[in-house]
C-alpha cells in the first residue's frame, strides 16, 4: 500500500473534487471546499482510506501538499468565484514546506491571490502544540491568507483550538446538523455556537446539510453560511449557482416551526450531574509526574490535589504545561513537588449544590473557576471535578425546558411557546393566520360520560390537527383545556380547516353512544341545574389573517382570535368564522364557502 501511494504521489494522480459553500443572507455561492479522492480503480480511492495509510507510513504531509497543489490548479482553471477552501491537518500546518512563502509561491504559479484562500485545519489529534499553531497560522494571516476551523464539536478539543488560534471560519460538525429540525438539544447547541461566533468575530459554516427543513432551520437560527448535498455535491465541475429548492428556502420569508424540549424544569438538577470522574495527586507527587498524568490525559483540563481524601487545591493544565515548556524546564520542575505550583484555594462545591447556586459561586469566584474548573465533593471527600462548559450546557437546558411548558395531556406545546412561536413570527414581519378551535357543548359532554371520556375528545382533536396540518410551517399549541391555538404559514390553511371540522365531525361520533347520535344530542342539567337537550359537541373555529403591517404584538394577536372564536361559537354546528378586517394585501377570501363574514354580521 505504501508504493501504491508513493506512485499516486509522484504521478500526481489525486482527483480534486470542489464543494460549493453558500451565503445564505446573499444568496450566492462564496466558496469551495476542496476534497481530495485517490484513482477512480484504486482501494485508496476513498478519501479514509488514502489519508490512513499516508498517516501510517509518515506520508501525511507529502499528500497534503499535493492535495493543496492540486486544488489550487483545479480551483484556478475552472475560474470558480469566491474563495478555495483547503484541508491541512495540523502536523502538516508546522512543517516547514507549508510556510506562507511556499503557499504564496504555489499561488502565483496558478495565478491565485492568497486572500482567495483558506487553510481549513482538521483537528484530528489529542496532542497539539497550541504555541507552534498560534505562531503559524499568524504568519498565515500575515500573508493574507485565512483560516478556517474544521469539525467543530467532534475532535478531543474544538472549543480550546477555536480560543488559541481565533479563526476566520468555524464549521459546525454535520453529527449537529442532521436532522437539526427535529431535535431541540442540536438546535441549543448550534444557537450557542452561533452566539460565541459572534463574540468572538468569527463566521460559521453548517456542513452536511442535507434537507430543505434543515435548512431552514439553520437559516431561522441565523447561520449565514451552509455546506452539504442540498446545497450542491462534491464534484469535479461544481454547480455554482444554488438549486432551485434552496433558493425557494431563501426567498420564502417562512418561518421554522421549531422543536421544544419536553420533561420536567430541571429546577432541581446538583452538581452531581456535572462530576467528571478524573484522577488526583498527592501534595507530594512530582511536577513531573502530573506532566506525565496530563499527557495520558489529553482530555484533563485539571488535576486535583488531594491529602488523605479531602482536595486541597487544583492544578491546572496550562500551569503544568507552562512550566516545562521553556528551557531546562524538567531538570528545574521535575522533581519537586506539585504543591508549589497548585491553586490552594480553588472553587470547591457539594454534589448536592443545585445548579443556580454553583452558577453564582462560579461568578463570584471569577473567570478562573469557569475557565479552569471547580473540585466537586462528596461530605467533604474528593469526588471528582467540574467545567465551566458542562454548568454552561447545563443551565441553557434548563432554561429552554423551563420556557417551554407542554400540555400533559396532549404533549402539544402549552401558552409559553405559543406565545413565544407567535412573536417570532411577527418579529420576522410573516404573514400568518391564527386560527383559534374549541369544542362547543363539552361540559355537558363530560357532565354524561365523565372526565375520562372527555380526555378522550380532547386527544381526538390533537391527532387531528397533529395530521391535519404541516408540522414544518404549522404551529400547534394547546392552550388548555378543549381549547387549541394553529399558527398556518400553509398557503391552504383554509382548506385544512375544513377538512379538519369534516374529519371531526366524523369521527366524534365513535366516542358517543348510538342512541345519542340517532338523537342527534342528549339531556342534562345546563348551567342553571335545569335539564335541557344538548346537541353534541362540535368544533369552532375563529381564524384571523395576521398582517405584520397592523398587528405588532402578542396580545394584539391573542385579542383578535379570541374574539373571532367568539362569533365562530355563535355559528350552530361545527363552524368556521374568518375575520377579514385586516387581510393582507392582495388577498381576499371567497365569501360562496358559506361561513359567516364579520362584515354580514356588522351589517345584521
Amino acid at each position: 500500500m505504501r508504493q501504491h501511494l508513493e506512485h499516486i504521489l509522484d504521478n500526481t494522480r489525486l482527483l480534486t473534487l470542489l464543494q460549493p459553500i453558500l451565503d445564505l443572507a446573499e444568496g450566492r455561492v462564496m466558496g469551495f471546499e476542496a476534497l481530495s479522492r485517490g484513482p477512480s480503480n484504486s482501494p485508496l480511492h476513498a478519501p479514509q482510506a488514502l489519508f490512513k495509510v499516508a498517516e501510517l507510513h509518515g506520508l501525511q504531509t507529502r499528500l497534503d501538499w499535493v492535495c493543496v497543489h492540486s486544488a489550487l490548479k483545479t480551483f484556478a482553471l475552472l475560474k470558480l468565484p469566491g474563495q478555495l477552501f483547503v484541508n491541512l491537518s495540523p502536523g502538516s500546518m508546522l512543517d516547514a514546506s507549508f510556510a506562507p512563502a511556499h503557499i504564496q509561491a504555489a499561488l502565483d504559479a496558478v495565478g491565485l491571490k492568497s486572500s482567495q484562500l483558506v487553510i481549513e485545519i482538521t483537528e484530528n489529534a489529542c496532542n497539539l502544540d497550541y504555541a507552534l499553531l498560534r505562531e503559524a497560522v499568524s504568519q498565515l494571516r500575515a500573508a493574507g491568507i485565512e483560516v478556517a476551523m474544521d469539525d467543530l464539536g467532534e475532535g478531543f478539543s474544538s472549543l480550546r483550538l477555536w480560543s488559541e488560534l481565533k479563526p476566520t471560519f468555524v464549521k459546525i460538525d454535520k453529527h449537529f446538523i442532521a436532522g437539526i429540525h427535529e431535535d431541540p438539544h442540536k438546535i441549543q447547541f448550534v444557537r450557542s455556537i452561533v452566539q460565541l461566533a459572534e463574540g468572538a468575530n468569527t463566521r460559521v459554516i453548517a456542513e452536511g446539510v442535507e434537507s430543505v427543513s434543515e435548512l431552514a432551520v439553520l437559516q431561522d437560527i441565523g447561520i449565514r453560511h451552509v455546506q452539504g448535498y442540498l446545497i450542491g455535491r462534491p464534484s469535479p465541475t461544481p454547480a455554482q449557482l444554488p438549486p432551485r429548492e434552496v433558493l425557494a428556502v431563501l426567498q420564502t420569508g417562512m418561518v421554522s416551526v421549531m422543536p421544544y424540549l419536553r420533561g420536567a424544569d430541571g429546577s432541581h438538577v446538583s452538581a452531581a450531574r456535572l462530576v467528571q470522574s478524573a484522577p488526583f495527586v498527592t501534595p507530594f507527587t512530582t511536577s513531573q509526574d502530573v506532566l506525565d498524568l496530563m499527557l495520558q490525559h489529553p482530555d484533563l483540563h485539571a488535576v486535583a490535589v488531594v491529602d488523605k481524601g479531602i482536595p486541597i487545591g487544583i492544578i491546572h493544565r496550562p500551569a503544568v504545561l507552562n512550566r516545562f515548556i521553556g528551557l531546562y524546564g524538567r531538570e528545574l520542575f521535575g522533581k519537586k513537588p506539585c504543591a508549589e505550583f497548585m491553586d490552594p484555594d480553588p472553587l470547591i462545591v457539594d454534589k448536592a449544590t443545585q445548579i443556580n447556586e454553583l452558577s453564582e459561586l462560579v461568578v463570584k469566584k471569577g473567570k478562573a473557576a469557569f475557565t479552569q474548573g471547580f473540585v466537586i465533593t462528596s461530605k467533604g471527600r474528593y469526588l471528582g471535578l467540574g467545567s465551566g462548559f458542562d454548568l454552561m450546557r447545563e443551565i441553557s437546558e434548563m432554561q429552554i425546558i423551563a420556557a417551554r411548558y407542554a400540555n400533559p395531556l396532549t404533549g402539544l406545546p402549552g401558552n409559553v411557546p405559543i406565545q413565544e412561536h407567535m412573536e417570532y413570527l411577527l418579529a420576522n414581519q410573516q404573514y400568518f393566520v391564527t386560527a383559534y378551535f374549541d369544542l362547543d357543548q363539552f361540559k355537558p359532554y363530560n357532565d354524561v360520560y365523565g372526565f375520562r371520556r372527555g380526555d378522550d375528545i380532547i386527544q381526538l382533536l390533537a391527532l387531528i390537527l397533529r395530521e391535519s396540518c404541516n408540522a414544518e410551517l404549522d404551529f400547534i399549541g394547546h392552550v388548555g383545556g378543549d381549547d387549541f391555538v394553529v399558527l398556518f404559514q400553509s398557503l391552504d390553511w383554509e382548506v385544512r380547516c375544513h377538512g379538519i371540522l369534516a374529519r371531526f365531525d366524523r369521527e366524534r361520533l365513535a366516542l358517543f353512544s348510538p342512541d345519542h347520535v340517532e338523537g342527534g344530542g342528549y339531556r342534562s342539567e345546563d348551567r342553571r341545574g335545569a335539564m335541557a337537550f344538548h346537541p353534541l359537541v362540535s368544533l369552532s373555529i375563529g381564524a384571523v389573517l395576521i398582517d405584520p403591517a397592523h398587528y405588532h404584538h402578542y396580545q394584539e394577536v391573542s385579542r383578535a382570535a379570541a374574539e373571532a372564536k367568539h362569533h365562530a361559537k355563535r355559528i350552530d354546528g361545527s363552524s368556521l368564522f374568518v375575520d377579514q378586517r385586516k387581510t393582507p394585501f392582495g388577498r381576499r377570501l371567497a365569501s360562496e364557502t358559506g361561513e359567516a363574514c364579520l362584515s354580514e354580521l356588522d351589517c345584521a
